[in-house]
């Protein structure tokens, strides 16, 4: 079971790069600016048509582009001609690490491809492991689904993994039954998984599950931090944030 690496807790980490204004979140501007800037980086992965790991957050294109649709219904040469705001294309992992190339941490969230936080899943971890196998920089991955991690323990062991948990509202979370809300709520699979951190929701920190893995030793991430008074309340319990909207 691998160790969360120390620069992930000397350095914020910022959510989906130092985004803001002209600079569009998960961006290679964004990760420039964070990584010019000292900070860790945190990112977001989607998968593409021809099974690539692009850095993206949202399941749809229309928040962030001028085109709608599905991510996974676009090839990675498709989503590299779709632009975000500042006239970038979407961007690959790949391209990212190369970018990236070690300067800083990098958190790198496996968004949720089941639908529900179930076991549909496989094609984005075998991309993700892929394009990490020969990358030597301080990296970890998390997802909100632990049959997610679960994969990437078997794919690549060796690099450091965790959970993204909260307490699964049905407002927030429509999709996932509410018998599976309730049991990611106990974050359950932490040590069956080996994972080696989680990152909680910041409004949620004072959950008992968060308690019991802090006090057995489990390095504690949160997100997302927007002032620094949420900073400053968050570290009571976080050893390290995930931050936007101002400089951590």
């Amino acid at each position: 079971m691998p160790d969360l690496p120390a620069p992930f807790l000397a350095r914020p980490l910022a959510h989906r790069g130092l985004h803001g204004g002209s600079t569009p979140e998960n961006s290679r501007a964004a990760f420039i600016a964070a990584r010019d800037g000292g900070y860790g980086i945190e990112l977001d992965l989607q998968l593409s048509a021809d099974g690539q790991a692009m850095v993206f957050h949202d399941d749809e294109l229309d928040r962030l582009t001028d085109h709608i649709g599905a991510i996974q219904q676009k090839t990675s040469d498709e989503l590299a001609q779709i632009h975000l705001a500042n006239g970038e294309g979407i961007p690959t992992l790949t391209e990212i690490l190369d970018l990236v190339d070690g300067s800083v941490p990098l958190l790198i969230e496996i968004k949720d491809q089941d639908g529900a936080n179930g076991p549909n899943i496989g094609k984005l971890e075998a991309a993700t492991a892929a394009a990490l196998a020969n990358y030597r920089g301080a990296v970890a991955v998390m997802s909100f689904n632990p049959h997610a991690i679960a994969e990437m323990a078997r794919l690549a062991p060796n690099i450091p993994r965790g959970l993204v948990t909260c307490n699964f509202t049905q407002e927030d979370w429509p999709l996932t039954p509410a018998d599976r809300r309730a049991y990611l709520t106990e974050i359950p699979d932490y040590a069956a998984l080996g994972c080696c951190f989680i990152s909680h929701d910041r409004e949620d920190l004072n959950n008992p599950a968060v308690t019991l893995l802090r006090a057995a030793g489990a390095p504690i991430l949160c997100w997302t931090v927007r002032t620094p008074a949420q900073e400053k309340a968050a570290r009571k319990v976080a050893h390290n944030i995930t931050f936007e909207g101002y400089l951590a």
